[in-house]
């Protein structure tokens, strides 16, 4: 589970989070959105015990992110949209070392480790460096490495950004499937076709503050909008996004 009361983060006078309630439920798929700058990386920083809050309170499979951050961090899995890997490591030495770090036994970490880098069809080139590996390569890495030592909890910060559509599928139904087995999944993505797919409910925030909350379908009908695209442009005050391109290709014949 994750819960946040009033969770607040400034930097110097800069309000990026602002008295933020949230709750997501073992088992959920929770779609967090937001326009660039709204505070989703800061939420996710915090949630993920890279950063203090300012004010408020957060707590991650039932432990508080400021008072037991190792607590937190053992039972957490995160995609970030930017991952720093060992670029002279393998993928197999790679995720042995995360799996040290998590204190896997080694027959474990290894039929783990195999089964998560077949399962990405990495596995012909587990021993290849990563240095050579595509971005898509390099993001299967990453997803593999958070799922290594089962998490109560994921955080997916664009987590499709690479991947192949055939691989993307298969992590589609993977989250579903572990959503099923009381996994908590926070889901931060800007392709909202695929948050409507995958996500059970939606949260957006703008602004540092939540503006909308609910399925899909409850937020299109509060912001009398057709789809969730234009209910997300009208919620965080974006302009028409026809006018937006034609103004665009206005600036471009004058130049």
């Amino acid at each position: 589970m994750i819960l946040t009361e009033k969770l607040s983060r400034n930097y110097g006078d800069k309000h990026a989070l602002i008295d933020l309630d949230l709750r997501v439920e073992p088992g959920e798929i929770l779609g967090f959105l937001g326009p660039n700058g709204a505070g989703k990386s800061t939420t996710v920083k915090i949630l993920t015990g890279m950063i203090r809050p300012s004010s408020g309170r957060a707590l991650v499979a039932g432990y508080d992110v400021v008072e037991q951050p190792l607590e937190v961090k053992r039972r957490i899995g995160y995609v970030p949209e930017t991952a720093a890997l060992y670029d002279a490591l393998t993928a197999a030495e790679y995720l042995e070392l995360v799996a040290c770090l998590h204190h896997l036994d080694a027959k474990t970490a290894a039929a783990r480790r195999e089964e998560l880098l077949e399962l990405f069809g990495l596995g012909d080139a587990q021993h290849q460096r990563m240095s050579e590996y595509s971005k898509g390569m390099r993001q299967k890495v990453v997803f593999a490495a958070a799922l290594l030592h089962r998490p109560e909890v994921l955080f997916l910060d664009e987590p499709f950004d690479g991947l192949d559509a055939n691989t993307a599928a298969v992590a589609k139904e993977l989250l579903k499937r572990l959503a099923d087995q009381g996994r908590t999944i926070l889901f931060c993505s800007h392709i909202l076709e695929v948050v409507e797919r995958v996500c059970s409910r939606i949260v957006i925030i703008n602004q540092g503050r939540k503006i909308a909350e609910g399925t899909a379908a409850d937020i299109c009908a509060s912001a009398g909008a057709a789809t969730l695209e234009e209910a997300f442009s009208r919620l965080t005050g974006v302009r028409d996004v026809g006018l937006v391109a034609a103004d665009l290709l206005s600036a471009l014949d004058r130049t």
